[in-house]
């Protein structure tokens, strides 16, 4: 349940930084057409950008629809399979706790750097787009290896 709540989230907040992004491009090619440029539309594209992508990168780790090498995947059974993607899952946690260590390192850091063309904005709010990400990794690959270790085990019971 709060998987899912959260996954939803995720997914509302990369739609509408989409959105966000293409609406500025749009109106930045609509203000250039008429001879004005407005400065700030690349920035806000790109971070906007940013933000769907990461948000969105999240979300298809919970779904498992990330890049993967499944060339093994789809050669294993039953408990070798559920074995490799449970070390799989290690491995990514692994990296996701350190992403989302560093991640908060560069947030604080860098959190009082102005944008170049909205001098009130903080580029804070651009990085912690990676904790929020990683963080989030974490908690579904968590929830994951939680799934997978229960299945195991309910189907040791079982043999």
């Amino acid at each position: 349940m709060f998987i899912k709540m959260l996954e939803r989230i995720q997914l509302t907040l990369g739609i509408l930084f989409l959105v966000v992004f293409f609406v500025t491009i749009v109106f930045q090619v609509i203000t250039r057409y008429m001879g004005v440029s407005a400065i700030w539309t690349e920035e806000v594209a790109t971070y906007s950008f940013i933000w769907s992508v990461f948000m969105g990168a999240a979300v298809m780790l919970n779904r498992r629809e990330h890049f993967q090498f499944d060339l093994l995947l789809n050669k294993l059974k039953g408990k070798k399979k559920k074995s490799l993607y449970l070390l799989n899952d290690l491995i990514l946690l692994l990296f996701c706790f350190a992403l989302f260590v560093l991640g908060v390192i560069v947030v604080d850091s860098f959190w009082n750097f102005r944008w170049q063309s909205i001098p009130e904005m903080k580029m804070g709010y651009v990085w912690i787009s990676i904790p929020i990400m990683a963080g989030t990794m974490v908690i579904y690959t968590v929830a994951h290896m939680v799934t997978n270790i229960t299945t195991f085990k309910r189907e040791e019971s079982v043999q």
